[in-house]
């Protein structure tokens, strides 16, 4: 487990365990790697990369240690030349598909919301230009 979600677990015990849930699964891309090893099962670290439309491999890497860190993924290295190294969900990981696919359909009501309210907002203006 992460030093960051340990202190959470350990130091925050009056917080809403919700925080728990968004410290381990929020950042850049946990989310959707999540649900691409869900979905495939087991990617190397190239394919994520191209299924996330190349975010940087610096940060691909560090939400991949994190995700490992925290249970949720498991790497194996196969030591061979050149290196291969695959992940895939570990139990709790695929655990947390439920929780994922309601954040998703949350996030689209949320985001049609606000796409109708900015709409309705500049229809508004130009109707008083």
């Amino acid at each position: 487990m992460r030093e960051k979600t340990e202190r959470i677990i350990h130091e925050w015990t009056d917080s809403c365990d919700a925080e728990v849930s968004i410290a381990v699964l929020g950042g850049a891309w946990k989310p959707s790697i999540l649900t691409l090893l869900g979905e495939h099962g087991v990617l190397r670290f190239g394919e994520l990369g191209r299924l996330l439309k190349d975010p940087t491999a610096r940060v691909l890497t560090r939400q991949l240690r994190e995700l490992e860190d925290d249970g949720l993924i498991i790497r194996t290295v196969y030591r061979q030349v050149p290196p291969k190294v695959e992940y895939r969900l570990s139990e709790l990981g695929a655990s947390a598909a439920p929780l994922l696919a309601e954040l998703t359909t949350w996030g689209t009501l949320y985001a049609g919301t606000q796409r109708e309210a900015s709409a309705a907002k500049t229809d508004e203006n130009e109707a008083v230009a």
